[in-house]
């Protein structure tokens, strides 16, 4: 019987480490026969590999291994590549389900401060908390709203408001647009117009009302450009802060590929500052129907603003609430309007 011994090293730095005799280690692992080849090593160290043949080579045993590997690679590889185009194409249907579900939902959510403070002035009214000829109740808003539609006033009040506002929107962001990438892509246009806009920007609404009366008299030409004159200013001061801001990598980079002047306005500059320009229409819009009111001071006999100020001049607080709340809902569909051609230009760009 063999012994197994464990001896000491003999040199004094190598501390108490154990150093295993011959005797150990041949009781403790069984060596591999002296002409056992690579391959059989290879077959018995390795799992799920393709087997060698017997008389293979050391190289010809890492071939076979590294040929299963790559082969159990793409398999995984493709599995992977299969689900997440899977998972790809549910994630796109259940984002296009939740696109879908989004307005109608944001719609509903909408509603729910109207519907509140209709219920808050039915409650106050009924309770007696105002006369009937400070706050009516909405009923009596509603019946003037059928009074007037019987008269056949109504549409007509509406068709001509509408038409000035239209044109004085179209001709102030025309201006606005044409003035402001003046002024936002030309250094010396900045500096000898900028200064001249901003004090104009300045000046209250009403107090173009005489000017107006007196250069274009009382007929359509004053409201109209009225109107133009407070869709004008939003308009103006976005377009030229926004082109200010573009990204100059942007332009650079288009400048590479020989855009210059008008092609690089419409191609590089105009599509960076397009959320910013459309922001400044929506806001010229909804300006131009506060200017309305003023522009229909002057002289009109038709358009909301006239129904308003006649509605005060005769006592009738329904009609005058009635003509507030269609100036705010003709205002809000022409932002709606506007913002789907917002959105629609905007995803085009990206």
């Amino acid at each position: 019987m063999s012994l197994v011994t464990r001896g000491r090293s003999p040199d004094p730095g190598a501390g108490d480490t154990p150093v295993d005799t011959p005797g150990d280690t041949q009781g403790e692992t069984t060596a591999a026969p002296a002409n056992a080849t690579a391959a059989a090593t290879a077959e018995d160290t390795t799992e799920d590999t393709t087997a060698a043949p017997a008389n293979a080579t050391a190289g010809d045993a890492a071939g076979y291994a590294a040929g299963d590997a790559a082969g159990n690679s793409a398999e995984n590889a493709a599995g992977d590549v299969a689900g997440y185009a899977a998972f790809g194409r549910r994630g796109s249907r259940s984002g296009r389900r939740l696109r879908g579900a989004g307005p109608v939902a944001g719609a509903a959510a909408g509603l729910v401060v109207p519907l509140v403070v209709v219920a808050a002035w039915q409650v106050a009214t009924a309770a007696g908390l105002f006369t009937q000829s400070q706050l009516p109740p909405p009923s009596a808003v509603l019946a003037a709203l059928g009074e007037l539609v019987r008269r056949g006033e109504l549409w007509l009040h509406v068709a001509i408001s509408g038409q000035r506002v239209l044109l004085g929107f179209a001709a102030g962001a025309g201006l606005g647009l044409v003035l402001g990438a003046a002024v936002g892509l030309s250094a010396p246009a900045r500096a000898l117009l900028s200064p001249s806009v901003a004090a104009l920007r300045a000046v209250p609404s009403l107090a173009w009302v005489p000017l107006l009366v007196l250069w274009l008299g009382i007929g359509e030409g004053p409201k109209i450009v009225l109107v133009a004159i407070g869709a004008f200013f939003p308009v103006y001061t976005t377009v030229f802060t926004a082109l200010t801001h573009v990204d100059p990598h942007l332009v650079e980079a288009g400048r590479a590929y020989g855009l210059r002047g008008v092609r690089l306005l419409v191609r590089i500059r105009l599509p960076s500052a397009a959320p910013a320009v459309f922001a400044g229409l929506r806001l010229g819009l909804a300006q131009g129907w506060l200017f309305l009111v003023a522009a229909e001071l002057i002289a009109s006999s038709m358009g909301l603003g006239f129904l308003l100020i006649d509605s005060q001049n005769t006592g009738r607080t329904d009609i005058l609430l009635l003509s507030i709340l269609l100036l705010a809902l003709l205002g809000k569909a022409a932002d709606a309007v506007l913002g789907l051609v917002e959105r629609r230009v905007v995803r085009d760009r990206f």
